[in-house]
């Protein structure tokens, strides 16, 4: 019984280790766009809306795949595993109903890219978090 509380404690310290830094949903600092939910991020990154809650383009700026960052990210926000996500993706290309956003090389990329246009959304984790950009929303 003890072994087997040290076997299930060492499977799970890697998934403990990985999520350590929060994620922050992040525009430009100069951006007008002040909050938004986690459904509305959401929609954003699946191109399911095109617009921030304020009516402003939202550009989203994704994380590579594989990224462990952008796994965490689709979960949290969308509900979707890696293996959804690229299914959803496959299915709007082929039908012509929308494209996955832009992505960028990291964390450190996504955060010029939106520092670059005020239009732009992405997420980063928190470590990453300056003075040049805005946090709208926190994802523990």
């Amino acid at each position: 019984m003890f072994v087997g509380g040290w076997i299930i404690a060492a499977g799970l310290m890697p998934a403990a280790c990985s999520g350590a830094a929060e994620i922050a949903v992040i525009v430009s600092s100069k951006s007008p766009v002040s909050s938004i939910t986690p459904n509305q991020v959401a929609d954003i990154f699946l191109a399911r809306i095109a617009t921030f809650p304020t009516g402003a383009r939202a550009v989203p700026i994704d994380q590579p795949e594989g990224s462990p960052v952008r796994d965490e990210f689709y979960e949290k926000t969308a509900r979707k595993s890696v293996t959804q996500l690229r299914a959803y993706w496959l299915n709007l290309i082929f039908t012509g109903k929308g494209e996955p956003p832009v992505v960028a090389a990291d964390g450190e990329a996504v955060k010029r890219a939106v520092v670059n246009n005020p239009n732009a959304v992405g997420y980063i984790r928190t470590d990453l978090l300056d003075d040049s950009v805005k946090m709208l929303l926190l994802l523990p």
